[in-house]
């Protein structure tokens, strides 16, 4: 293993305890995985986070859906979808899932996150999706997450959770920060007579001043 490729799945680790400490996920439920080079590293399945090391993160080929994988543990039973968005969005360096407590509500009542606040727009357009229920860890639920995906860097999962995609590992994490945010206040305005939504003009020009000030979008306020 080489010093890269150990501080790769060190950061995986770490990524994943602070999941749980920072109360976007619960127990094993969630997952991280990044690329590299033609593979895909990513957290073993029903491994509790405190006991987890850099050598149980298995790695599997990103051309390879026979779901086999080099490591002494078993990828989580979400690699499909983490491998197909690794694989096929240029723009995805590292996959996170969880089972937030705010999108995960959303998402059993199968309802999109619209334009209620205007950092949406740092997650590609003017909604964050719910894609259609499968059965956790089908090919089916990949399928239906990279469809909900598209043109965006998070969605919500039918009666599941959320995924977000990065550049990093740290952008990624900052997205899944960001996204229960994001659900937790739409949530909330739901109970006290809905959101006034924005138009797809003040997300656009939101996102055009993300771009013109070089803005990094987990620094904008």
């Amino acid at each position: 293993m080489t010093e890269t490729e150990r501080t790769l799945r060190t950061e995986i680790v770490a990524r994943c305890r602070e999941l749980n400490s920072s109360g976007i996920n619960q127990g094993t439920s969630g997952n991280i995985s990044a690329r590299f080079g033609d593979r895909m590293l990513i957290s073993p399945s029903a491994t509790p986070y405190d006991d987890m090391t850099p050598e149980m993160i298995a790695s599997v080929a990103l051309d390879d859906s026979s779901g086999a994988y080099e490591g002494p543990l078993k990828p989580s039973t979400e690699w499909r979808f983490h491998q197909q968005l690794l694989a096929g969005r240029q723009d995805a360096v590292a996959v996170i899932h969880a089972h937030s407590t705010y999108c995960t509500a959303l998402a059993i009542a199968r309802r999109e996150i619209p334009a209620c606040h205007y950092m949406i727009a740092a997650f590609g357009g003017n909604t964050v999706r719910c894609a259609g229920y499968a059965t956790y860890g089908t090919g089916e639920l990949a399928a239906l997450t990279m469809s909900a995906m598209e043109d965006r860097t998070a969605c919500l999962l039918a009666n599941h959770g959320m995924v977000v995609i990065g550049d990093s590992l740290a952008k990624a994490m900052w997205r899944a920060v960001e996204l229960e945010a994001i659900a937790k206040q739409y949530y909330l305005s739901l109970a006290i007579g809905g959101p006034v939504l924005l138009s797809d003009d003040d997300i656009a020009e939101t996102q055009k001043g993300f771009a013109e000030y070089g803005l990094r979008s987990e620094h904008a306020n």
